[in-house]
């Protein structure tokens, strides 16, 4: 049976796996919103006044430091949720959210998802398990910009973003490319025309075009392969 929300099907697949009554505690207040690429949803410190489930496009997770330089630490496509823990109790955030590609979600107040949260044992394991996830997606990606070089961080996160946005096309400017990976502009130029050269993608106008994924698979590092086994074992 699917789930439907205002009468279309629902698309995340966390909503979608809750039991039917289980997702009815949330339902009521659940509103399905766009939001276009690089709106920021919240900031270290602020407190999650909604809990966000992708239904389409992806949201970044971003570690950010006192000089205001800023790195992905984790994405979160349409299996996941984003401000989950604050179904537990009251919830600051500890990074910034951003909409990397244009991004359709199903919000919750956060009132109302605790209100939820506290007569459904389903929920809070939801909460519990997906925190999960994000740590082990901040730990690889912590190891990965330490040890592995741009060229195979750009292929992991580029495969990471066709794989949350279900296309082998998406648009992404250099500077955007640049904040996420924590290198410059020029960092991310030499590397997307070198694979470029090597006719496994396709950039132009800010868009990036996957020509050879198993290529582009070769040319990645382990993380992007380790991310999805992890993701396969605590989804």
């Amino acid at each position: 049976m699917h789930i439907k929300i205002s009468g279309r099907p629902l698309e995340n697949r966390l909503l979608a796996a809750l039991p039917r009554h289980e997702f009815d505690l949330l339902a009521p207040n659940l509103t399905t919103v766009p939001l276009q690429q690089a709106a920021v949803l919240t900031e270290p410190g602020d407190e999650f006044d909604h809990i966000y489930f992708p239904e389409s496009g992806m949201l970044s997770l971003l570690a950010v430091l006192r000089d205001g330089k800023a790195i992905e630490t984790a994405t979160v496509g349409r299996e996941g949720v984003v401000g989950a823990m604050a179904g537990l109790g009251l919830y600051k955030s500890l990074v910034r959210v951003v909409v990397q590609l244009p991004i359709t979600v199903s919000r919750i107040p956060a009132s109302q998802f605790r209100k939820a949260a506290s007569r459904s044992e389903a929920i809070r394991n939801m909460c519990i398990q997906y925190n999960e996830v994000l740590l082990s997606q901040a730990r690889v990606t912590a190891a990965c910009n330490a040890l592995h070089v741009v060229e195979a961080r750009f292929c992991r996160w580029l495969l990471q973003s066709a794989d949350r946005a279900e296309s082998d096309t998406v648009a992404l400017t250099q500077e955007f490319l640049a904040e996420m990976l924590g290198v410059r502009r020029t960092s991310v130029t030499e590397v997307a025309s070198k694979i470029q050269a090597a006719g496994t993608i396709n950039y132009s106008r800010g868009q990036i075009t996957i020509l050879k994924r198993s290529a582009l698979e070769k040319m990645s590092c382990e993380c992007y392969q380790t991310l999805v086994d992890q993701s396969a074992i605590l989804i």
